[in-house]
């Protein structure tokens, strides 16, 4: 996972407030989480339910989606995202959509053919459905019916001891569980910084839900 790239460690001094959540690195955000549980106890979700409860936040990415976006990640310990998606230079009142993604699954492609597999012309993920062992995902993103490119961004994510350069390719999926949309957010993930290929060093696999901004609120905690 991108968190996974940092050494872990407390720090010492408090950095500044960080996106439309204005939460600093080390600070606490609390997540209410009944909803969404209650709502997936109709269906079968791929992973248990989130808790919600404290969420410490250990590193912050960003990126700019586009003029109209901006899209700030909050990451915990567990490899957990919050993310949040903003017009540029606003606060909560900005915010157009959060939702929160866990880890499910990573494959790191050893080869050409592997990589061909995932990302070529007839790879795997940009297609219109996505089958996860038996479970099936419809493409999130694009109404062509056949496969479409991947979307592509860099991330610059401080942990408080450095600033590392992401490049990412991306591919939305959903499926409803129940009376809420599960999200699976396929990831191809790069370091920038190291001599990694141009096609890529993983890929991610990540379980995600929506929240609403009410449901993120700033903590007392900080660590």
């Amino acid at each position: 996972m991108i968190l996974g790239l940092f050494g872990g460690g407390k720090k010492d001094d408090l950095p500044q407030e960080h996106g439309p959540l204005a939460v600093a690195l080390g600070g606490a955000l609390e997540l209410d989480t009944l909803g969404l549980q209650a709502g997936l106890a109709a269906g079968e979700p791929a992973l248990p339910p989130p808790k919600g409860g404290t969420f410490i936040v250990e590193a912050i990415g960003t990126a700019k989606l586009d003029g109209a976006t901006t899209l700030t990640r909050y990451y915990d310990d567990d490899d957990q995202i919050l993310q949040v998606m903003a017009e540029p230079g606003g606060g909560r009142e900005a915010i157009t959509d959060v939702s929160l993604y866990r880890p499910w699954d990573s494959v790191t492609p050893m080869s050409s053919a592997e990589w061909d597999r995932w990302t070529g012309p007839n790879g795997l993920i940009g297609q219109p459905q996505y089958d996860a062992d038996g479970i099936m995902f419809a493409r999130y993103w694009g109404e062509s019916a056949g496969p479409v490119d991947l979307v592509e961004f860099s991330e610059d994510i401080n942990d408080g001891d450095a600033v590392r350069s992401i490049h990412q390719r991306c591919m939305l999926y959903a499926r409803p569980v129940g009376p809420v949309e599960e999200m699976l957010l396929i990831n191809i993930e790069r370091d920038i910084g190291e001599n990694v290929s141009r096609q890529g060093g993983s890929v991610e696999f990540m379980i995600g839900y929506g929240l609403a901004a009410a449901d993120v609120q700033l903590s007392l905690i900080h660590i």
